[in-house]
């Protein structure tokens, strides 16, 4: 029977925990007085954990004062570990040794002298193998009792030296009011793009496109060659004003902070090359920032219809339950649509997952597809 090496790293964890235990504990006390002693004990358990069991124990924040309750919670677990550490250490010692001496009860029945009182005769072959057959239970249970205990020294080590519940949660509530501000950020950042271009660019292009027209209808003594120019200029100058303005109208439409989600929704599906049913039902105005990614969801999907679904209808439903806007785009085509298709759904999926919100995808090849998204409103 070939003993897994994970069986060996715990052992020899638990056995390392009674001197490195003994130790740390009487340091520990020590930092009782002096807190700053603590951190450099925290880091050798630490690495400990992370040397037989490549166990990673969250780093608390370091104690610098003795008010700090952390400071008793982590020096606790310093003073515990080397009672913890030998508990341990010796029940799955006795295991291992009763599993070698069990496998070598066959050899009694050789070398025992008669004249030796034992109270059990193993030099009778039934009695042997049954002391051979604990052995072997012993060696098969040993790496799990080893690898239960090591378990419990590390969630205890964990909960001591790790981060409370109270600090985790701290810490989660802070980085959601940092991606939170973060989605925010970007999204003012669009507006402001769009602000920009249009009045700035897209204001030029207007002036460009109406000077060369002007110059188109009123040059009409121009050679040939000249005229062409100007006519050539002035359907690019129109062109790329069209480009930008859908660019604008993609980035961030200003109608939808003006006017709102409805208004918006609307303009994208009047635009939209196949017929599409829209129905919105908003109770309240969501944020911006949960407007602006519905938005993105509709144009998306309904720009990925038009390129890839080859449908012949659409059917877009928007509606708020009080907490929760339900954003869901239905069409007719051939499906076949995936995350990782190279459709731009998955940008979509962590633009919804960048908000906190879900997004959905049934699309079986042959149709039909639907995209359900839920974006919290309160």
């Amino acid at each position: 029977m070939k003993i897994p090496r994970r069986a060996w790293h715990n052992t020899a964890h638990l056995v390392t925990g009674i001197p490195v235990g003994v130790v740390l504990g009487t340091l520990a006390l020590l930092s009782l007085l002096i807190p700053r002693v603590l951190p450099a004990l925290n880091r050798v358990q630490h690495s400990r954990f992370e040397s037989f069991l490549n166990a990673d124990i969250p780093r608390a924040d370091p104690v610098k004062h003795r008010r700090d309750p952390r400071l008793w919670r982590q020096a606790g677990y310093h003073v515990l570990s080397p009672f913890l550490s030998a508990l341990c250490a010796f029940l799955v010692c006795v295991c291992w040794g009763g599993a070698v001496v069990g496998l070598l009860g066959f050899l009694h029945q050789y070398f025992q002298p008669a004249s030796f009182v034992f109270p059990i005769d193993l030099r009778d072959p039934a009695v042997a193998g049954v002391y051979t057959g604990v052995g072997a239970a012993l060696l098969i249970m040993t790496p799990y009792l080893a690898h239960a205990l090591t378990r419990l020294d590390l969630s205890i080590a964990q909960a001591m030296l790790g981060r409370s519940h109270r600090e985790l949660g701290q810490m989660i509530e802070t980085l959601a009011e940092s991606r939170a501000g973060v989605v925010d950020a970007a999204d003012a950042e669009r507006r402001r793009i769009e602000r920009d271009l249009h009045d700035g660019a897209q204001q030029r292009l207007v002036s460009l496109a109406m000077n060369l027209g002007m110059a188109r209808a009123t040059l009409t003594d121009l050679p040939d060659d000249a005229r062409d120019a100007i006519e050539q200029a002035h359907e690019e100058a129109k062109q790329a004003l069209k480009e930008l303005r859908d660019f604008v109208r993609g980035l961030h439409p200003a109608v939808l902070n003006d006017q709102g989600l409805d208004a918006a929704l609307s303009g994208v599906a009047a635009r939209a090359p196949f017929p599409v049913r829209l129905r919105v039902d908003l109770g309240r105005r969501p944020t911006p920032t949960i407007e602006a990614v519905a938005f993105f969801v509709v144009s998306e999907a309904l720009t990925n219809i038009a390129k890839h679904a080859k449908a012949t209808g659409a059917e877009i439903t928007v509606r708020t339950d009080g907490r929760m806007l339900h954003v869901s785009v239905y069409d007719d085509g051939i499906g076949g649509a995936a995350l990782d298709g190279g459709t731009g759904l998955r940008g979509l999926s962590q633009r919804v997952d960048a908000v906190d919100g879900t997004f959905l995808l049934t699309s079986p090849v042959g149709g039909p597809t639907m995209i359900t998204v839920e974006l919290p409103c309160a």
